[in-house]
């Protein structure tokens, strides 16, 4: 990307201004260099475990894709207990406890079953004399090989045992051996699962956080009633059931396997990982210490985080790929519909313009963050989270216009869903859908969201060579502004009904709902943002 040389140049004519600071930029600039990029982002921190995520994605998608009660079991499964991302062992001492307490991190080392060596360490803190120990394994910055034990929930067929411990053996820990005995496909377990961004946000980003809560997340928590609200969602689709939210239900005994499919895939991509990508970044403007070079490694290290949930594993070093399954293949995919892609999102291929936005912006927020400027890191966070909705808004308006005009089926109808316009025309059961008061609904609140009609684009019909009619891009109202203060608990509706698939149901709504907030004119009267329980 072209701030990563603005970024080193600057980087160098400061450090050769002050050399005082010289050597502690140059290690800095070092260390950015050591890791491999993220679709073209250069991370200051190892980041290969976390990216990885996208790989439970596609596992799950995988099994979904099959559409038998057992391969949507194995995809719940897959769900529920990851296997990509932080794996660890899970492991019984058959003879004594271990002599003295075992820090989180202290190292442990072992065999796999070939006898090549297997490093790892503790995954938590273990009191002397504990006889079951979980040990993480070590990761790597190497992406394609960042650690060699992938099991969790997947199926026996897609695991990876190579790099596991062996089934018996001696764990080294402290420079004593110790005896133990697990097996392999059931006690190798993650840390870090899809779900877990659902079920862990009530404390990391409501009321455990210091920035609590935040933003964003509250939208979505004051429109549904719930915390672990994407959990509940895809959980009711998966079972067929009806959710029970404060608003934004939907009733899945409804759809068949191909409707659910696209609801949980969805659901799982672009409502639970959407909104912790969010969490990290607000997580490194939580720990940036102000005016402080050498401080914020920490800080920097949530936002590389963010920057692989949004992206994966798979994009690659360049992004530049088809088979991605987060955040960024979605941008990628919606400006081919709207004409948003290239470097001037005036074309209908490549990379989406909003992925070129966004990863300048990723650069520039590291860089900020790195030296200390919180400030500056949080509008640069402002202008990131209003741009992630984008592909939310096109992905309604699209699936809107596909169920009114070209009668979409269960599939385009489980994928579209949003304030009272929205949701009633795209909620699960709708019985009609009007595109153009969808697509109004969202228009009339752009400038409130910090979106330009540029960045939506119109709905374009490659066949005939023009916009679907009524779906060309709308035209900047001047007048509105996007607001910088103040709750938006508006947005939620909107941005709940927008999510690309049934979460349609809540984006779109839960972006309205934050556009008619900075409009003086919330939704919801009453903020349950200071309820603590």
């Amino acid at each position: 990307m072209k701030l990563s040389l603005a970024t080193l140049a600057a980087s160098v004519a400061v450090a050769a201004a002050d050399p005082r600071s010289a050597a502690a930029r140059w290690n800095n600039l070092r260390r950015r260099l050591s890791y491999e990029k993220i679709a073209g982002y250069a991370p200051d921190s190892q980041v290969t475990d976390h990216c990885a995520i996208d790989l439970d994605q596609q596992a799950i998608e995988a099994q979904l894709a099959l559409k038998t009660p057992e391969s949507f079991e194995n995809a719940q499964r897959i769900y529920k207990e990851g296997g990509h991302s932080k794996s660890y062992a899970q492991i019984t001492l058959t003879g004594d406890g271990i002599a003295s307490d075992l820090k989180k991190d202290d190292p442990v080392m072992g065999r796999n079953a070939e006898g090549n060596e297997v490093s790892g360490k503790a995954y938590e803190d273990h009191n002397a004399g504990s006889k079951v120990l979980k040990i993480a394994y070590s990761t790597t910055d190497i992406q394609s090989s960042y650690v060699g034990c992938q099991v969790g929930g997947l199926q026996d067929s897609d695991s990876n045992q190579k790099g596991c411990f062996k089934d018996s053996g001696d764990l080294t820990i402290g420079g004593q051996e110790y005896p133990y005995t697990y097996v392999p496909g059931q006690d190798n377990n993650n840390g870090r699962t899809i779900q877990g961004f659902s079920t862990g946000a009530r404390d990391k980003m409501r009321v455990g956080c210091k920035g609590c809560p935040y933003d964003d997340f509250s939208y979505f928590y004051d429109y549904y009633g719930a915390d672990d609200y994407a959990d509940q969602w895809i959980l009711a689709a998966f079972n067929g059931e009806s959710t029970q939210f404060r608003n934004g239900n939907a009733d899945f005994s409804r759809y068949g396997l191909d409707g659910k499919e696209q609801v949980i895939k969805k659901g799982t991509a672009y409502l639970s990982i959407f909104m912790y990508v969010i969490r990290e970044f607000e997580d490194a403007l939580d720990d940036c210490e102000q005016r402080c070079i050498n401080c914020n490694y920490g800080s920097v290290h949530a936002w590389d985080e963010g920057v692989c949930f949004y992206t994966g594993s798979i994009e690659g070093q360049d992004g530049i790929t088809e088979d991605g399954k987060l955040l960024h293949q979605l941008a990628d995919k919606r400006c081919q519909d709207y004409m948003t892609c290239g470097v001037d999102g005036t074309d209908l291929a490549g990379q989406a313009k909003l992925n070129y936005d966004l990863f300048d912006l990723f650069a520039l927020g590291n860089y900020q963050l790195t030296s200390g400027n919180c400030p500056a890191a949080r509008q640069t966070t402002k202008k990131i989270v209003e741009k992630m909705y984008v592909p939310m808004i096109q992905g309604a308006m699209r699936y809107a216009y596909k169920v009114d005009k070209l009668q979409g089926g269960e599939k385009e109808k489980a994928e579209g869903a949003a304030a009272n316009v929205i949701y009633e025309n795209l909620r699960v059961g709708a019985t009609d859908t009007n595109y153009q008061q969808v697509k109004d609904a969202f228009e009339s609140v752009y400038g409130q969201m910090g979106i330009k009609c540029g960045d939506i684009g119109g709905l374009w019909n490659e066949a005939e060579k023009a916009y679907y009619p009524g779906m060309s891009p709308c035209v900047e109202v001047t007048s509105q502004e996007s607001s910088s203060g103040g709750t938006n608990k508006t947005l939620a509706i909107a941005l709940g009904c927008t999510f690309g698939a049934l979460f349609a149901v809540a984006v779109g709504v839960i972006l309205y709902m934050r556009g008619k907030e900075k409009q003086g004119a919330p939704v919801f009267k009453t903020s349950e943002h200071a309820e603590k329980s």
